[in-house]
């Protein structure tokens, strides 16, 4: 089976490896320009935002992304991460009720008080959350990995016009049993624009690299402080979500933003910014077949790492099995 699959972030390059785990001959084609999945330091937090909401597949898409990791490790492919666990503090009792009233019992956590945690924090916090299966990822160094791992054939090129069984780029037609568009915030914009994607909603985050780790696991309230391959970030998603993509840019108002918030978790402790990440993330999850017949896995959000892997494990199971029935019996 040949597969096409049009962008390289965690979609893309999960779905090629999982394609060439169940013997596809995989092409992935992806011009290499405004990778959200590159981020430095991305959260396996199955708590999301400041209302604490789990996704039903958050407790299945952890242990995928960490059986990932731990099979990527076994075959060479040194990826910086720690299953530290996750922090989360928050600022009040309705806060924590509003958490618990989404917290599944088969989820591993614990409340603590503040005093307790295993990380410090700035004074203010009412409770904290601790989520022991959580941690963080190199998100580059996971999308290289699995590409390296699938045995893909890489195009770095843009796909300009794409139908189930062909993808136009910009210097060749390639033609495959099957396509996949896996474009992020940049990708579906330029789909959009060709006519094959309807547009969706784009929202600009920013990292701070920070010369050290302010805290050894992450914290996670409004923005995270974490650890990285190198020294630590302070991140968050602040800018207004927009319909369309847009260059990146970090106005000065997102730096103290994200300074404050910062503070608040931690306190910054004399760290130095070293540089900054900025990327878009696309809303409006797909993981199917359209009408036409090309298969979709885009818009995971901010729960790229945390559901990818395993969105991708399924799908190409589902793409595999659709061709293996379509084969004519040769019995007879």
């Amino acid at each position: 089976m040949r597969v096409a699959i049009i962008g390289g972030g965690v979609a893309g390059a999960g779905l090629a490896y999982f394609l060439g785990r169940l013997g596809a001959e995989v092409t992935l084609i992806d011009a290499g320009e405004a990778t959200a999945s590159h981020v430095p330091a991305a959260l396996l937090n199955p708590v999301r935002g400041q209302a604490g909401q789990v996704d039903a597949r958050a407790l299945a898409g952890l242990r995928c992304t960490w059986a990932l990791l731990g099979a990527l490790d076994a075959a060479g492919h040194r990826v910086p991460h720690a299953r530290s666990g996750v922090l989360r503090p928050v600022p009040d009792d309705r806060t924590r009720s509003r958490f618990e009233r989404h917290l599944p019992a088969e989820l591993p956590h614990r409340w603590l008080a503040p005093g307790n945690a295993p990380a410090p924090l700035a004074p203010g916090w009412a409770h904290v959350l601790w989520l022991p299966d959580g941690g963080w990822v190199d998100g580059q160094a996971f999308t290289d990995a699995l590409i390296a791992a699938s045995g893909a054939r890489v195009r770095r090129e843009r796909a300009l016009a794409w139908t189930p069984h062909e993808v136009r780029t910009e210097t060749a037609t390639l033609h495959a049993d099957a396509v996949a568009f896996c474009g992020g915030s940049v990708g579906a914009s330029w789909a959009s624009e060709a006519g094959a994607e309807a547009p969706r909603t784009h929202r600009m985050g920013t990292l701070l690299r920070l010369d050290r780790a302010v805290s050894d696991l992450p914290l996670s309230f409004g923005a995270y402080l974490s650890p990285a391959a190198r020294g630590g970030v302070l991140g968050g998603t602040f800018e207004t979500p927009a319909p369309t993509w847009r260059p990146p840019q970090f106005p000065l108002a997102s730096l103290d933003w994200l300074l404050d918030k910062g503070e608040a978790l931690a306190g910054l402790r004399g760290t130095r910014i070293t540089g900054h990440w900025t990327g878009s993330r696309l809303s409006g999850l797909r993981a199917e077949q359209d009408a036409r017949g090309v298969w979709h896995l885009s818009g995971l959000s901010s729960k790229g790492f945390l559901l990818g892997p395993l969105l991708a494990s399924g799908l190409a199971r589902e793409m595999t099995g659709q061709a293996s029935s379509a084969v004519p019996s040769r019995r007879g």
